[in-house]
């Protein structure tokens, strides 16, 4: 069983909208934009990062705006909810907030004894506000919401599934341990993680499969420390026989990927160098960040990229 998995690094999906995106995630959520650069493979499309005051592993929602996609369909083989931390006794202030942005299908439920609220952002991807007990985690006020509600990063993930065998005996193998089951879905938590611990799967065996667009989870990324602990990992996964990508430079960590029982595309990200190597931490997300080898096209970008508020 692997002990270099901390939790979740970050998650990232699809939108249909730079604007619209980076709008709701600042301004309805309250999140710091911790980066603003492009895709690696697509460099006339954003790569938007948003989270605590410095992108803190466990924090951090990015997202490839791919201007006017379609969006997916929901089913098996994919991220159906991602969650959120925040305090005690402020869910009500959410929904409030959240109201006057016009958040799609909320409604608040309780899970595993959770009080959470459920909501959809524009391009109906679905999240939820959980109260989290003893998050100490600070959360970012930057944006006009009080540290008594901010959001503290990420509290768990939920993954749906035709059938989460396979899926908890390679979460067993990452370091998860199972803690509870309710209503078809089964509770898994690391210890001593980024506070990012929990992933929940679903089980839906009659459920359709996803479908990729604007509005789906594009892969789910866990923390490593470092790199030494990250190519520990990508020994022993491909020791057991899974197709591992090699060690890839993403600028403000290094990464490898690899497909999971059910599809769903999981990455391993290192805690290091972090998002302030390239900028300040004053001035994070302030002005656009190229990868190298797209340094050139600048020009290009800069006129043709969508304007952010921000």
């Amino acid at each position: 069983m692997l002990k270099q998995i901390k939790g979740l690094h970050h998650m990232t999906s699809i939108a249909s909208d730079a604007a619209e995106n980076n709008a709701f995630f600042t301004q309805a959520l309250g999140l710091r934009r911790v980066k603003k650069t492009v895709n690696f493979d697509a460099p006339e499309v954003y790569h938007l990062y948003y989270g605590d005051e410095v992108g803190s592993p466990g924090s951090v929602m990015t997202y490839f705006p791919f201007q006017n996609a379609a969006r997916g369909s929901k089913g098996t083989g994919e991220v159906g909810e991602t969650v959120f931390s925040v305090p005690e006794g402020s869910l009500g202030f959410w929904a409030d907030r959240l109201a006057t942005f016009d958040a799609a299908n909320m409604a608040e439920v309780d899970h595993f004894g959770e009080k959470r609220l459920r909501f959809d952002n524009p391009d109906g991807e679905g999240f939820a506000l959980a109260e989290v007990r003893d998050d100490a985690r600070p959360g970012w006020t930057g944006n006009g919401v009080s540290e008594d509600h901010a959001i503290r990063g990420f509290h768990a993930a939920t993954m749906r599934l035709q059938d989460t065998g396979a899926m908890g005996e390679l979460l067993g193998f990452m370091g998860y341990d199972k803690v509870d089951t309710m209503d078809g879905v089964t509770r898994f938590a690391v210890q001593e993680g980024t506070g990012a611990n929990t992933i929940d799967l679903a089980a839906m065996p009659d459920a359709k499969r996803a479908q990729q667009g604007a509005g789906s989870v594009h892969h789910i990324a866990f923390a490593v420390e470092d790199r030494a602990a990250q190519l520990e990992v990508r020994k022993a996964l491909l020791d057991t026989g899974y197709q591992v990508t090699p060690v890839i430079d993403r600028d403000y960590f290094w990464a490898i990927y690899f497909r999971t029982p059910g599809g769903v595309l999981f990455e391993v990200a290192t805690n290091e160098p972090g998002f302030d190597r390239d900028e300040d931490r004053a001035t994070l997300g302030e002005t656009l960040r190229l990868p190298t080898q797209h340094e050139h096209l600048r020009p290009f970008l800069e006129q043709h990229l969508q304007p952010l508020e921000g």
